[in-house]
């Protein structure tokens, strides 16, 4: 009966002690309170500077003209037929951006990847080179990005060297261009993109444990075996996080068409977007096709996000 008995006190204690006190309850419910508010300012800022942004875009969109109006002057309405409009008249553009985005977006994943994996990886314990070579990757940003842009226009020029030793190799006509192409564009995205593809990658690579690959050659895989099982996707992380912060903003830029390209047939839909809201003031369809380009990269995104994300990303 006293076993029984003690028995019966001590899973008593037991049970009270498992459960989280009144006082620890309060403290539970306090730092919660603390956790909301250290995000109401960045709700807060989403809010007025996204969410109502894009709502009054969206309504903006279905705007009409009515009869006689002047040039800009527009009255609310529901007329979803703005987006047809645009669609039929624009939709080259649109899908001529995405090329070119996905484009530039391989081209500096392939230029990118090796740069992040010689500076995080082949140079880790060098410091000194490591950090002088990490500056050099974001030595672009010092620098204005028209400027940038402009300097790909002297560097492909008709004078310029690249297109001397083209054509003196024959691999370009003697009356042949890159200026005013859809190359110089290509090679312009490229350019200005490449620090958001490299840093993302070196950031992953950089955490990398080496002897992972040092085993791999243990078990006798080759260099080429080694990086496509196991430094590769160790790395999709950062090859993830690179590809979209270039392909997102290179689909909507308009400064490398316009500065590099011909206006005809490399327009991109950011051109056209600047065009109709500031030259033809039709705000309506230049907010249709604002939208439009939103909800073509977020479905995009989704599907890329979900076909090859990872765990860290979903």
């Amino acid at each position: 009966m006293a076993l029984l008995a003690a028995g019966k006190a001590g899973s008593s204690t037991t049970g009270t002690g498992a459960g989280p006190s009144a006082a620890e309850e309060e403290a539970g419910k306090r730092r919660g309170r603390v956790g909301y508010l250290l995000i109401l300012p960045g709700f807060i800022f989403l809010l007025l500077f996204f969410a109502l942004p894009v709502v009054s875009l969206l309504a903006t969109s279905l705007y009409v003209k009515p009869e006689g109006a002047d040039v800009g002057q527009f009255v609310p309405a529901l007329e979803f037929g703005n987006y047809l409009v645009v669609l039929q008249d624009y939709w080259p553009a649109i899908l001529r951006s995405f090329g070119f985005a996905l484009i530039a977006t391989v081209a500096a994943l392939v230029i990118g990847y090796p740069m992040a994996y010689l500076v995080a990886v082949r140079l880790r314990d060098r410091k000194l080179l490591k950090g002088i070579l990490l500056v050099l990757i974001i030595a672009p940003f010092f620098t204005s990005f028209i400027l940038r842009t402009q300097a790909w226009k002297q560097i492909l020029a008709d004078e310029g060297p690249v297109v001397s030793v083209l054509r003196a190799l024959a691999l370009l006509p003697d009356d042949g261009r890159l200026t005013a192409t859809a190359f110089a564009v290509i090679c312009g995205l490229t350019y200005n993109f490449l620090p958001f593809m490299t840093l993302p990658i070196y950031a992953n690579l950089e955490r990398l444990d080496t002897r992972l690959i040092e085993a791999g050659g243990d078990l006798y895989a080759n260099g080429f075996t080694t990086f496509r099982k196991i430094t590769f996707p160790l790395s999709l992380p950062g090859v993830m996080a690179g590809t979209l912060l270039t392909f997102i903003p290179a689909t909507g830029d308009y400064v490398n068409a316009a500065l590099l390209g011909n206006n005809q047939n490399t327009t991109m839909i950011g051109q056209v977007i600047d065009s109709r809201f500031f030259r033809v003031v039709d705000y309506p369809g230049a907010s249709a096709l604002s939208f439009l380009l939103m909800l073509a990269i977020l479905f995009l995104v989704i599907l890329y996000v979900r076909r090859f994300g990872t765990k860290e990303l979903m």
